[in-house]
């Protein structure tokens, strides 16, 4: 499944850095759910789809087809999600010192998630290359708001034999207006932990792809 969702992601026609990141962010469907959790009052629930859809939207595991192009500063994207519907944006705000990716997506009820990523440079390592980015997202619904903040790296491994593949690692920290906290890690074999209010969740990935 990794690998459909990466070929999605960066198609064989080609697609720029923005394109790549709305198409990456074409995961919505954890989103769906969260207006009736909500209203069930089930808000540490809502606040763990929340934070699933923050670290799958920003990470990608599969293999790297190729380098999207650069687009240009204050360039900007716009691809509804072909499950969901919800209209996906992103904008480059800078090249330098660092880039800087602003996005959000609108949700057909209104419900919106947006947030901001600053990849801060290539480190290089055993492991492969890796770009860290410190994030920070923001999601209302309602009344109801979560913020969330961390640092994903995203990490090209190189490899001799076969293609290169990119892979991501990091953490997210989380909490929302309702009193719920909770914090995420990712691995590099795309294991994600997920905890709310001290308490360890187990997460079912079941969504699909459109290709």
């Amino acid at each position: 499944m990794s690998d459909d969702v990466t070929r999605y992601e960066l198609p064989s026609e080609g697609i720029t850095l923005l394109g790549y990141v709305v198409r990456r962010m074409h995961k919505t469907q954890w989103l769906m759910s969260v207006p009736a959790l909500i209203a069930e009052n089930k808000s540490s629930d809502a606040l763990a789809q929340i934070a699933m859809y923050a670290v799958t939207s920003s990470t990608s595991f599969g293999p790297a087809y190729y380098q999207p192009q650069f687009n240009s500063v204050g360039a900007e994207v716009s691809e509804a999600d072909p499950i969901t519907g919800a209209i996906v944006k992103a904008k480059l705000e800078a090249s330098s010192p660092t880039y800087l990716i602003s996005y959000s997506a609108t949700m057909p009820n209104g419900d919106i998630f947006s947030g901001r990523e600053e990849i801060t440079g290539t480190t290089v390592g055993l492991r492969g290359l890796g770009m860290p980015a410190p994030s920070k997202f923001n999601f209302k619904s309602g009344s109801y708001i979560a913020e969330l903040s961390g640092i994903l790296t995203s990490e090209l491994a190189l490899s001799l034999i076969g293609r290169t593949r990119i892979r991501a690692y990091g953490f997210l920290n989380f909490n929302d207006n309702a009193g719920n906290t909770g914090k995420l890690t990712v691995d590099r074999s795309n294991k994600i932990d997920l905890e709310i209010n001290g308490k360890k969740l187990q997460i079912t990935r079941t969504f699909s792809v459109q290709i």
